[in-house]
């Protein structure tokens, strides 16, 4: 089972999260954040992964450096759990709908932990939930996975329908690009030999 659970204290923050990659889509999150409790309960289930968060941070400042620094503990995580990536698939990406919001995601997991996000979002909250928090979620996120990561909004006009369709997007193109490739008989998916 490829499963990693990774922990991460600071001043500001104390965090630990379990991925499991061949999961079955259980999510048990709590993080004093309810919308971004909701969006991470999303990306467990929509990519099959079981996912569990507990993070206790500074919410009495707000949710920036519970969010972010969940971003960086879920990507280490996910890092953690590939192991050596062979055998992966490594390419993964996914068109999703959500009422009015369309959103891309595509995920290469490079090695090279960087995010290219086009999506506009209008300055709002969702409950606590800044909605600007979701990019920088997903940066640490890409930063600390070692993946690239491009996530664009095609259509969308409401900020819960668009956060949530990034969420399930990236899932979804991530439980692609993560999955076993049968054909690759456990050799690392690139030229180099290495990712």
């Amino acid at each position: 089972m490829r499963e990693a659970t990774v922990q991460r204290t600071t001043k500001e923050t104390d965090i630990t999260v379990t991925l499991g990659l061949e999961g079955s889509g259980s999510a048990d999150v709590e993080t004093g954040v309810g919308f971004f409790d909701h969006m991470l309960d999303a990306f467990g289930r929509h990519g099959l992964f079981d996912l569990r968060v507990r993070a206790c941070g500074d919410l009495k400042v707000d949710a920036h450096h519970t969010v972010e620094d969940t971003g960086i503990v879920l990507g280490a995580a996910l890092r953690e759990a590939l192991g050596d990536r062979a055998g992966i698939t490594r390419f993964g990406s996914m068109t999703l709908p959500m009422d009015e919001a369309l959103v891309l995601a595509a995920v290469d997991i490079s090695g090279r932990g960087q995010l290219h996000w086009d999506v506009p979002l209008p300055s709002c909250m969702l409950g606590t939930f800044d909605v600007g928090l979701a990019k920088e979620f997903f940066i640490a996120f890409a930063a600390n996975a070692g993946i690239t990561l491009h996530v664009r909004l095609l259509a969308g006009e409401n900020a819960h329908h668009i956060v949530e369709a990034c969420f399930k997007a990236v899932a979804r193109a991530l439980a692609a690009a993560v999955s076993m490739d049968p054909r690759c008989e456990g050799r690392i998916p690139s030229t180099k030999g290495a990712i």
